[in-house]
């Protein structure tokens, strides 16, 4: 469905003055609590970078079941390093 057409679909006056007023606020209120979030995480930025920059070089047909994939090897990965880590303090401290 093109996203125009959904949007002029909407019901503009479902809500009242005082509701659209509400609902504006919260917006706001969300996006600046979005990008404190990013920008005391910018750990965030290098993923969604690294994820894609593998989608541009692979292309996949399904973008999802592909990150799926990608995430299950990151997270293997993770396990991995972490394994090792403690496997080495415990090993130091015991």
């Amino acid at each position: 469905m093109d996203p125009k057409s959904a949007m002029e679909q909407l019901d503009i006056g479902a809500l009242n003055s005082a509701q659209q007023e509400q609902l504006e606020h919260f917006k706001i209120k969300t996006r600046i609590s979005n990008e404190n979030y990013l920008r005391s995480h910018p750990e965030v930025e290098l993923l969604l970078g690294e994820f894609l920059r593998e989608v541009f070089l692979k292309r996949p047909v399904d973008i999802r079941e592909f990150a799926a994939a990608l995430l299950l090897h990151k997270m293997k990965g993770f396990q991995l390093c972490f394994d090792s880590y403690r496997s080495l303090l415990l090993f130091y401290y015991h």
